[in-house]
């Protein structure tokens, strides 16, 4: 038998390892018997929708009430627009300070503002509502969800325009004759308060939250708000007052409770 030379020998041996990479075996791949080694999971896409946020049965009640002496409040001058001043038999409530029974506050939005479980929320179908009405803005203030759709109104049957003054989401000002009597918006990014006003009468003024989830409400004359449908935890909740600024309030709700808080404004 001849006698194998070393760099014989070396050949010999580099191709054995190559047919053996070639078939699976060796440092290249796994040995027989020996399984796969497991691929990771693949990481969500980059912007994938966010699960939805759990709901619960638990509710938050309260009123809103404005202590302290009230202060003189003008009305409303609309004798520059005779169109709009026809419009009213008799002089107009100042919208800055409004006051029902017991000194209990209109217009103050209320909201769930930290504690919530992470998670997404449906936006509405149904639109909201600002109408052009007696030359004001009807509701004074509201709420929105991201996304949904804000029906623009204008029953007045003048000319109006709506300046929006967001700072997150994209301002407009939006020209609306005695012809247009409707039109409509989205917001695509949660914005705290910002105000949309009528160049054209600049005693009109509104104020709008785009918000991510629904848990919030503006109170009317009666000062009172609910927030239901939220799961046990510990939150926090702020109420909103033009004027008189920002109140926040903790709760702790078990399933099925129903919380009550009370703000007190002042000036």
């Amino acid at each position: 038998m001849p006698t194998t030379r070393p760099w014989q020998r070396m050949m010999i041996l580099a191709l054995a390892g190559l047919l053996a990479a070639a078939c699976g075996g060796g440092p290249s791949g796994p040995a027989e018997g020996t399984p796969p080694r497991e691929r990771p999971a693949p990481s969500p896409a980059a912007g994938a929708p966010a699960p939805p946020a759990p709901r619960g049965s638990a509710t938050i009640t309260g009123t809103v009430r404005y202590v302290g002496e009230v202060p003189p409040l003008n009305p409303i001058k609309m004798d520059a627009d005779p169109g709009c001043a026809k419009k009213h038999g008799s002089a107009v409530p100042s919208e800055v300070l409004v006051l029902g029974e017991n000194n209990a506050v209109a217009n103050v939005f209320v909201q769930v503002k930290g504690g919530l479980p992470a998670g997404s929320y449906p936006t509405p179908g149904e639109a909201a509502v600002l109408d052009q009405d007696g030359c004001r803005y009807s509701p004074h203030v509201l709420g929105v969800m991201v996304g949904q759709r804000l029906r623009i109104l204008n029953s007045d049957g003048l000319l109006h325009n709506v300046h929006a003054l967001p700072k997150i989401n994209k301002a407009f000002n939006m020209a609306m004759p005695a012809t247009r009597t409707e039109a409509e918006v989205t917001f695509a990014q949660e914005e705290s308060m910002f105000m949309i006003k009528c160049d054209v009468h600049p005693w009109m003024g509104a104020y709008v939250a785009v918000i991510a989830h629904p848990y919030f409400h503006v109170t009317q004359a009666d000062g009172r708000f609910s927030l239901s449908g939220l799961p046990a935890g510990r939150y926090d909740v702020e109420a909103w007052h033009e004027k008189l600024g920002l109140r926040t309030e903790s709760v702790e709700l078990t399933d099925g409770q129903t919380a009550q808080i009370d703000f007190t404004l002042t000036r």
